[in-house]
């Protein structure tokens, strides 16, 4: 690992940041450090960590801006790597809307409003970047990034680039190609319509009010932490079963919304994977339907 990091300090590949603790970079505010944490300014800086990663045989993994993400309390061994200020753009070209892979979701949902553009109102209350909307295939209200994606520009763990078309990333239920390829997500374009700002404005305005109604805003947590199952939704299984307020250390099942673990402070990983285990056993005791986790597991167990 310090062959590695003194490799990328004299190539002045981005910034660099030893036993970086995780919870910091995690909406759930849990996870321990990191062995470094790469933050890479340009696609050349990114294929050249990649490369170095590879030859020095270092394990690595991308972090985003931290939602839909449970870090292991013992930290994450290799490289973390979190795309920094050259991803964190947006062009507009008519219907046509080109994002950097660490742009804020929920601000391109809102950037796109004001253009006039429809297609991603649903995306106002998705936390996340943009390069983890598209690895996850990110949707609601009906609607998800296969939909509206016409191509993403990827730099594969070899340091190659490519850019894959819509077919090409293999969407499914919050699944992309990038779950079966090891890659980074650098940017993405969708094509949108062409709306009324008055009508875009007023859904957005209704998904934000429903947002504040149903879910724990207020509370640190990681989003929906189980994928809805067939014909059905996991929140429903979980309040049906009497799981709402079911604690583990700091660790509770939201009262406002069942498929939200929120964290009181302090809160462990270990805490969260308990209280996940509890809830797939007693609801598959009691409804027969094994749920299965939508958030991403990390680092070291």
């Amino acid at each position: 690992m310090q062959q590695l990091v003194a490799e990328l300090e004299r190539a002045g590949i981005g910034q660099l940041r030893m036993n970086e603790p995780l919870s910091s970079h995690t909406t759930w505010k849990i996870g321990g450090p990191a062995d470094v944490l790469i933050v890479p300014a340009s696609d050349e800086e990114l294929e050249a960590a990649l490369r170095l990663c590879a030859a020095r045989e270092v394990p690595w993994t991308v972090l985003g801006r931290g939602s839909n993400t449970l870090v292991s309390d013992k930290g994450v061994r290799g490289a973390v790597i979190k795309l920094g200020d050259g991803f964190d753009e947006v062009r507009f070209d008519g219907e046509t809307v080109t994002a950097g892979a660490s742009y804020s979701f929920i601000k391109l949902s809102v950037m796109a409003g004001k253009e006039g553009l429809t297609g991603l109102e649903y995306a106002g209350g998705i936390p996340g970047s943009v390069g983890g909307a598209v690895y996850m295939n990110a949707g609601a209200h009906g609607s998800d990034i296969s939909r509206i994606l016409q191509s993403a520009s990827i730099v594969w763990e070899d340091g190659s680039r490519e850019v894959l078309g819509n077919a090409e990333m293999k969407f499914s239920y919050r699944h992309s190609v990038l779950q079966e390829r090891r890659g980074v997500i650098t940017r993405a374009e969708f094509r949108l319509a062409s709306g009324d700002r008055k009508e875009i404005a007023a859904a957005m305005a209704t998904y934000k009010d429903r947002r504040r109604r149903t879910q724990p805003l207020q509370m640190a947590s990681a989003g929906s932490v189980f994928r809805n199952p067939p014909n059905d939704h996991a929140a429903r299984l979980i309040e049906a079963a009497g799981l709402k307020g079911l604690r583990q250390g700091a660790a509770e099942v939201s009262q406002v919304h069942a498929n939200f673990i929120v964290n009181h402070g302090g809160a462990k990983a270990e805490d969260v994977l308990t209280l996940i285990g509890k809830v797939q056993q007693i609801v598959e005791q009691t409804y027969g339907i094994t749920l299965v986790t939508e958030v991403r597991m990390m680092g070291e167990r």
